[in-house]
């Protein structure tokens, strides 16, 4: 029998319905009116970027640290990861439904899907990256640069040629919280993984790398340097056969105490960013292709990281804190990521 992309997702689900947690937990009540006050218009060129009609959704909360959302259409689901409770999350769009996609995850961090359609993820706590196949098993896809183990893959994103883009951070020091309990060998590198020959070179070290996306045509990589105070995003163009990047420059500077994170561009080359922490800073910042603030999603919680989905790209999921949250927007995420 041929296994399908669905028998992959369905390998993991076996856990119970998990019912959304006391209110306490996120201090967060949807907009009875609309345009939603939440969804805030910092330049007139987001205005059209805006849905009037829709507001922000809470789809679940009762996690303890909300990461590396990834949309499979096929299956009409979320998958992100909840990093201290070592495990991966499902959200089912048509049933609203929230159950325990794998436990233990290896307090898996950043989620991908590949362009056969199988989950990429960042495992920080087994030093890894790998590759869930479409009956279920795992395949370790990399784990040691140079004989060394990594540090903690962190972000993650699948280009068009099937080459995997990775950020291997480190804790500054021993973090059990996000599962590293030990000590980095490595330096703080990004990485370019061939999955064919298994070869994996370097394309930016000298930062403290974190998330990290392609524009919509590819010729741009953007990626959180988390180094300098303030924090800030940078853009670097990709050469050669695509296996290269140079021209290192900042497109972002973060607002004070601010936490570049994760952050994906829509089809227009819009940067729609994780924020926070901070009030009135938490949420979703949203950039232009000139570095300009031109919107922002207002949220109770820190978003570390969020990704476009639903059945025409145009629905945000935001991984924020405790919780998963959405938004209808008139736009779409670039296909295939």
């Amino acid at each position: 029998m041929q296994i399908t992309r669905r028998h992959m997702l369905g390998a993991g689900a076996g856990a119970v319905t998990l019912a959304a947690a006391p209110r306490a937990i996120a201090a967060w009540e949807p907009s009875l009116r609309y345009p939603d006050p939440a969804v805030q218009v910092l330049d007139p060129s987001f205005a059209g970027y805006r849905v009037v009609q829709a507001t922000v959704e809470q789809l679940f909360t009762g996690g303890r640290f909300s990461e590396g959302p990834v949309w499979f259409g096929d299956a009409r689901c979320v998958l992100w990861s909840d990093i201290p409770n070592n495990r991966i999350m499902r959200w089912d769009e048509p049933s609203n439904r929230t159950t325990v996609f794998r436990q233990p995850s290896n307090y898996s961090n950043g989620l991908a899907r590949d362009r056969q359609g199988r989950l990429i993820a960042c495992e920080p706590n087994a030093r890894r990256v790998t590759r869930t196949e479409y009956d279920g098993s795992i395949t370790v896809l990399i784990d040691k640069f140079d004989g060394k183990p990594l540090n903690s893959p962190n972000d993650i994103v699948v280009k068009s040629d099937d080459s995997i883009w990775f950020s291997d951070p480190a804790a500054p020091g021993f973090d059990p919280w996000e599962g590293r309990v030990e000590p980095p060998v490595l330096p703080t590198n990004v990485y370019r993984l061939d999955p064919k020959t298994g070869r994996a070179t370097v394309v930016a070290g000298d930062l403290r790398p974190n998330g990290l996306c392609f524009s919509p045509d590819e010729r741009i990589l953007y990626l959180a340097d988390n180094g300098p105070t303030p924090k800030v995003i940078r853009a670097y163009d990709v050469v050669d056969d695509g296996t290269r990047i140079t021209n290192s420059r900042v497109v972002v500077t973060c607002d004070p105490g601010v936490i570049a994170d994760g952050f994906r561009c829509d089809i227009d080359g819009n940067l729609w960013c994780g924020w926070g922490p901070g009030e009135n800073l938490d949420g979703v910042m949203v950039f232009n292709r000139d570095g300009k603030r031109i919107g922002r999603i207002a949220l109770p919680e820190r978003a570390a990281n969020l990704c476009f989905g639903g059945r025409d790209r145009n629905r945000l999921f935001m991984a924020a804190g405790h919780s998963l949250y959405s938004l209808f927007v008139r736009t779409q995420g670039v296909a295939g990521r």
